[in-house]
């Protein structure tokens, strides 16, 4: 590598047979804008990652509920979400066998503006908002598919359930 060699550089340990390594849109202190508008390129470069942040942009939601939304393998998804995490632009939180996710926006200003604008314009997606009102549906159903019965609910759930965006 050449020229990047100070930048600092993650690893996907959960998938140690793939050769990818991703730039931390987090530690751009050591990086310039171009590489850091790099790496969050490349993480938002992939049509799952652009669905996750879309249903991360509400709040925090659990894994669980994630891949129900998706129709996507569990490995999948978290495999797209440690790539998000080693971006820097999501954190989890365990509870119990729960893990949670939520959006992490960059540190640095340029790269703030892209994501902050990325997201809204997944906001404004059809597609996209289809996903948020599946979210908001499999959270709120009486009729929980099993493995998501005991799962603690998104705070999105209730915020739309609430404004009655669950109708139709």
């Amino acid at each position: 590598m050449t020229g990047g060699d100070d930048r600092e550089r993650m690893s996907l340990a959960v998938f140690p047979w793939h050769d990818v390594s991703v730039t931390s849109v987090t530690s751009y202190m050591k990086s310039s804008t171009p590489e850091v508008l790099e790496g969050l390129f490349q993480a938002l470069g992939d049509r799952t990652r652009l669905r996750l942040l879309n249903l991360l942009g509400e709040g925090e939601v659990c894994v669980c509920f994630l891949v129900e939304v998706l129709e996507e393998p569990q490995p999948k998804v978290s495999r797209h979400l440690a790539y998000l995490r080693g971006a820097g632009l999501v954190a989890a939180r365990r509870d119990l066998k729960w893990v949670h996710y939520r959006v992490t926006p960059p540190d640095h200003p340029a790269a703030l503006r892209v994501f902050e604008t990325v997201l809204a314009s997944l906001r404004e997606d059809r597609g996209m908002q289809r996903d948020r009102l599946a979210l908001a549906r499999a959270c709120c159903s009486p009729r929980v598919p099993d493995q998501l019965r005991r799962a603690p609910r998104p705070a999105m759930a209730a915020t739309a359930s609430a404004a009655g965006q669950l109708e139709g």
